[in-house]
């Protein structure tokens, strides 16, 4: 890009951040400059730094940024499916919006629980938007997902990824492989899959943005993995105290601090970000 703004002739550049990979920090720059164009650096750097933080944790830690998404009704307290279905907690206005932050991912996670409970799909069902579905990964070291679920039916039109350890059932691995399922072999710790290993495959294939959606356990995992960079949370009565208690009973102290609180109708979405 630093040839492209050479060659149009502009005469000045303003930058937010520089890029924190190794192979191109500040060449881009020092080109710009040998070549007579003012370059102004960190104009608005915090806003740019989020902007641009699911490239700069992809460089600099080896995961992708990281959304947790949770959905709680009036009592603060998230509602399990059950026989194959969801139950909603909150209205239709805050649903689209959770499309939105599906739209705007390159991946959602969730749980091989989730999957048995719920029987999702996973895809972004905003009009004309189905196409930025994002790929759906499964966290599943048993391999113990429904071949009938939904998430299995639909693998070969939306890529369905699934995570699991070592010694995995073959029998079951390529009965998915068959659906057009793909397997992510991570690391082990003890018998459940390491978080860290999850992501890193995750980033080897490009993943930058992932949102979790997963149940408590999975919710819980992140925070202790310190991997969470946001929280976005969707509450059915809109009291502000009881979203930040369901945060510290299934977070702990993982270091969020308020960033934005928003109407959805009768719903509240307040989302959290990490500190720094």
């Amino acid at each position: 890009c630093a040839d492209a703004i050479i060659a149009a002739g502009i005469k000045r550049v303003v930058v937010g951040i520089e890029d924190p990979d190794p192979r191109v920090a500040g060449r881009g720059l020092d080109r710009l400059r040998a070549a007579g164009i003012e370059v102004t650096r960190g104009v608005l750097a915090p806003q740019a730094r989020w902007t641009t933080r699911g490239h700069v944790v992809r460089v600099t830690e080896r995961r992708p940024f990281t959304t947790l998404k949770m959905a709680l009704g009036t009592d603060g307290d998230t509602a399990r499916g059950g026989a194959g279905q969801p139950t909603w907690v909150t209205g239709p206005l805050a649903r689209a919006h959770g499309h939105l932050l599906r739209a705007e991912a390159d991946a959602i996670l969730v749980g091989a629980q989730t999957v048995r409970d719920d029987d999702p799909e996973l895809t972004c069902r905003l009009p004309g938007m189905t196409n930025r579905s994002p790929v759906r990964v499964v966290l599943a070291n048993t391999l113990d997902i429904p071949l009938n679920s939904k998430l299995v039916a639909s693998a070969r039109q939306t890529p369905l990824w699934i995570a699991t350890g070592g010694g995995t059932d073959k029998a079951r691995a390529r009965a998915l492989l068959d659906c057009g399922a793909e397997i992510l072999k991570v690391a082990l710790v003890g018998d459940k899959l390491w978080l860290p290993s999850v992501m890193e495959a995750l980033v080897a294939r490009g993943i930058t943005r992932l949102l979790v959606e997963g149940g408590p356990s999975v919710w819980h995992s992140f925070a202790d993995a310190a991997l969470v960079d946001e929280a976005a949370i969707y509450i059915a009565s809109g009291e502000r105290n009881l979203g930040e208690a369901a945060l510290k009973r299934r977070m702990g102290d993982c270091p969020l601090t308020l960033y934005e609180d928003s109407q959805l109708g009768p719903d509240r979405l307040w989302l959290y970000r990490r500190n720094g």
